[in-house]
Formats: structure tokens, C-alpha cells, sequence
């Protein structure tokens, strides 16, 4: 079975099990989140996680730190999704993983900071069940969630792309420094 025939099948089989899941009310899910990769043959299976990605926070006022990453001392950074061109992300993705992304993102976490929150928490339609969903301020990115148990699920959804990016979040007591 070739690469590309492999990636589809997991695509369709993540794609099913979403759907399967059940829908989440957008307050349900203010808080810091813990996040880590789903896999499921999309170029950026493994990329995040390179980069030690930490999670997402939502807040009451619905806005929401689409990224987090760890960094020095036990501190989360908030990282701008729009200085990452989302084209050239999945392009490119394979180099995200390597030892080199890691380093070069280390060193310029802190000036890919936020200024703001990054996303708005809404109620949106997503093949036919309304959820939550998460909307990039300045990407052409949506997240949408479900539920499995303790867990929600994410489904990245990027405009003109077909693939769909899937991973998990496990709230978390805020015990990292903000």
C-alpha cells in the first residue's frame, strides 16, 4: 500500500470516529487545555509536538489562544498563528519535524508572541451537528470540537484543503505558570 493511499484510509477512518462523537456547547470548554497530536496521515502529524506544543486556552469572553507552546521556566507563550502562512505550513511540513525547526523556533518563540487572543470560541455547523468551533482571527482556520468522555477532539479545518488535521485536549488544573 502506498504512502498516499495509507494516509487517505487513516483520513477517512479519523473522519468517521469525529463524526461518531458527540457535540460540545462552546462554555464548556473555558479553561487551559492540554493538546497533543491525533495521527491520522496529515502532513502535520508530529509537527506540533516537534515544537512542544502545549495546548489552547479558552476564556469566558469566548476568545481563545489558538496556539501555546512551552516555554523557559514552565511558562506558556502564546504564539500568533497568522506569522506561520498556513499554505507554506502544510507545504512544507516535513521540516517541521526535524531537530532544526525545533531550534529555530526556540529561538524566535518569544517574538512570534501574541498580542492578543488569537481565535473566537463560536457555535458553528459542521457536517450537518452543531459544536463548537474555534475561528481563526487572521487564518483561514477552523477548529471544530466534539467529546470522547473526558477528552474533546479537534478538527482542523483549513480552507481549500481537503485533509483534515485531528488531536485531542485534556483540561488541565492551570498549574503552568501563564
Amino acid at each position: 500500500m502506498t504512502t498516499t493511499v495509507r494516509q487517505s484510509c487513516q483520513q477517512k477512518e479519523a473522519a468517521e470516529w469525529f463524526r461518531s462523537l458527540e457535540p460540545v456547547h462552546s462554555e464548556e470548554l473555558v479553561g487551559l487545555w492540554r493538546g497533543s497530536g491525533y495521527p491520522s496521515g496529515h502532513p502535520l502529524d508530529g509537527v506540533l509536538e516537534n515544537l512542544h506544543w502545549f495546548g489552547k486556552r479558552f476564556h469566558p469572553d469566548m476568545r481563545a489562544d489558538a496556539l501555546l507552546f512551552k516555554g523557559d521556566k514552565n511558562r506558556l507563550v502564546a504564539v500568533e498563528p497568522a506569522f506561520f502562512p498556513v499554505r507554506w505550513a502544510l507545504r512544507f511540513a516535513g521540516l517541521g519535524k526535524t531537530k532544526w525547526a525545533w531550534n529555530l523556533f526556540t529561538h524566535l518563540r518569544s517574538r512570534l508572541r501574541a498580542k492578543t487572543t488569537s481565535a473566537t470560541l463560536q457555535q458553528r455547523m459542521d457536517e450537518g451537528v452543531v459544536t463548537a468551533a474555534m475561528v481563526y482571527n487572521r487564518q483561514p482556520i477552523i477548529d471544530y470540537f466534539r467529546r470522547s468522555g473526558d477528552h474533546v477532539i479537534g478538527k482542523m479545518v483549513v480552507e481549500g484543503d481537503t485533509r483534515r488535521y485531528f488531536f485531542c485536549l485534556q483540561q488541565v488544573d492551570g498549574q503552568l505558570k501563564h
